[in-house]
C-alpha cells in the first residue's frame, strides 16, 4: 500500500555515545553510514570483552555524557582539546580525548557480533572499575578495521556500531501518550531511548511505516522493536520498577499474542520501530536530520501482522 503525506514532525533527536549510558538531546545531528554520527561508538565492556548493559548494570542509567556542541555540525572534526566528558554519583569528572586512541582491545563483544576496538586507556578503565565495582574497560568502535551488519534476515546493506541492533529507533509522542494513560505514573521519554520522536501522528502509526521520508532522506521500518526489561528501569535512580513497569501493562495491548495472532507467539511486546536510512550518506553535504523535519510517510503496511517483528 502507497500513500505520500505528511504524517508527522521531528519533536526531538537522542543520540547515545556510550551504549546503556544516558542520552544527549540534540536539535540536529549528523548522519553516518551507522546511523547518527557519534550514537553508540563506545562501549564499557568487562573483564572478557564482554559488552555492559543497564539490563545487568542498570547504574549506567546514571552515567552521563557531554561532547562539544559543534560536534553535531556538519563535517566538524575533533581537535586536540576535544572531549568526551563523562559524569556519575560521587566520581570525579572523566575526560576522554576525542582524537583517536592508539591501543587496541581484542575480543570485545556485544551480542552476536565479536571483533577489535579502540581501548580508550588506563584512567577510564579506573574510572568505570570504582564505578561499577568491576573489571571493567571503555572502548570506541574502530570503523576502519571493523564492520557491524545489521540481520540480513530483515535487511541488508546496513551496518551499526554498538547499537542493540539497527542503526535508529522510531518512537511517536503519541504512541508514548496512549501508554502513558494506560499507567499509574507516567513516564518520560527515555524510559524507551528511541533516536527519533516525532510528533503529530495517530498512535502507534509507526508501526505499519514501511517507508517515510524525514526532510528528503528515506527510511525504511526494517522491524518492529521488542522491548527488553530496560524499560522497567528508572533512568533518573537507575532502580528497576517492582511491578515491572511498563512492560506489564504494554503486554496488554502491544504483544505479539494481540498484534500479531496468526504468527509465531514468542511472548514479546513491542514499542517503537527499528529504521535504516537509504540514501548513501557517506559523502556529501546536507546529511542532517533537524527537530521540526517533516515526516512523510511513502509506503506503510497493511496491519501489524504484516510488518517485520
Amino acid at each position: 500500500m502507497a500513500k505520500s503525506t505528511t504524517a508527522a514532525e521531528v519533536k526531538s533527536i537522542f543520540v547515545y555515545p556510550i551504549k546503556s549510558c544516558r542520552g544527549i538531546s540534540v536539535s540536529q545531528a549528523p548522519l553516518a553510514s551507522t546511523g547518527f554520527r557519534w550514537d553508540r561508538q563506545w562501549l564499557v565492556v568487562n573483564s572478557k570483552g564482554r559488552a555492559y548493559t543497564q539490563r545487568v548494570e542498570p547504574k549506567l542509567a546514571l552515567v552521563q555524557v557531554e561532547l562539544p556542541n559543534e560536534a553535531f555540525s556538519e563535517g566538524w572534526i575533533p581537535t586536540k582539546s576535544s572531549y568526551l566528558v563523562i559524569r556519575a554519583p560521587g566520581m570525579d569528572e572523566l575526560k576522554v580525548p576525542l582524537s583517536k586512541p592508539s591501543e587496541i582491545a581484542d575480543g570485545v563483544s556485544v551480542w552476536e557480533w565479536s571483533g577489535s576496538a579502540f581501548d580508550e586507556g588506563n584512567e577510564a578503565s579506573k574510572w568505570f572499575l570504582n564505578y561499577l565495582g568491576k573489571p571493567s574497560r571503555l572502548v570506541r568502535f574502530n570503523e576502519e578495521t571493523e564492520t557491524r551488519v545489521v540481520d540480513p534476515n530483515y535487511v541488508r546493506g546496513h551496518k551499526t556500531m554498538f547499537s542493540d541492533g539497527y542503526p535508529f529507533l522510531l518512537l511517536s509522542q503519541e504512541s508514548l501518550n496512549a501508554l502513558n494513560k494506560l499507567l499509574k505514573e507516567p513516564l518520560p521519554i527515555n524510559r524507551f531511548r528511541p533516536n527519533i520522536l516525532v510528533d503529530g501522528c495517530e498512535p502507534f502509526s509507526e508501526d505499519l511505516w514501511n517507508e517515510i521520508k524525514i526532510n528528503r532522506f528515506t527510511f525504511h521500518g526494517v522491524k518492529l522493536c521488542s522491548r527488553c526489561k530496560v524499560p522497567t528501569i528508572n533512568q533518573e535512580t537507575a532502580i528497576p520498577s517492582s511491578k515491572s513497569e511498563p512492560t506489564v501493562t504494554l503486554s496488554m495491548f502491544r504483544s505479539d499474542k494481540v498484534l500479531r495472532p496468526t504468527r509465531k507467539q514468542q511472548g514479546k511486546v513491542y514499542f517503537g520501530q527499528n529504521m535504516v536510512c537509504m540514501d548513501s550518506v557517506t559523502d556529501g553535504k546536507g546529511k542532517m536530520i533537524k527537530v521540526g523535519d517533516p515526516v512523510y510517510v511513502h509506503k506503510v503496511h497493511p496491519s501489524c501482522a504484516d510488518a517485520p517483528a
